[in-house]
């Protein structure tokens, strides 16, 4: 009879140690196929597309002329004078 309440670890660990070699590899075994179930979803889920490529709908990135070209407009009048 299973009971829903949670089982310390370390008791666990402990109980599994009690256990044969090969009823160990028996355990690690359905553990490990119960754990490959669990996240066979959650990694379809979680799969991401690459970064590389994400932005590409906007265009080409801008140049470093144009970076440094658009950073000497902005700060062309810095700090104004009529600002105090």
């Amino acid at each position: 009879m299973m009971s829903d309440q949670a089982i310390p670890f370390d008791a666990v660990v402990a109980l599994a140690l009690r256990l044969s070699r090969a009823e160990r590899t028996r355990l690690i075994e359905q553990l490990a196929a119960t754990l490959a179930e669990e996240t066979k979803g959650e990694e379809k889920q979680s799969e991401r597309r690459p970064a590389r490529g994400i932005l590409a709908k906007f265009g080409p990135a801008p140049s470093a002329e144009d970076i440094d070209e658009a950073r000497r407009e902005m700060l062309a009048n810095f700090p104004r004078e009529d600002i105090a």
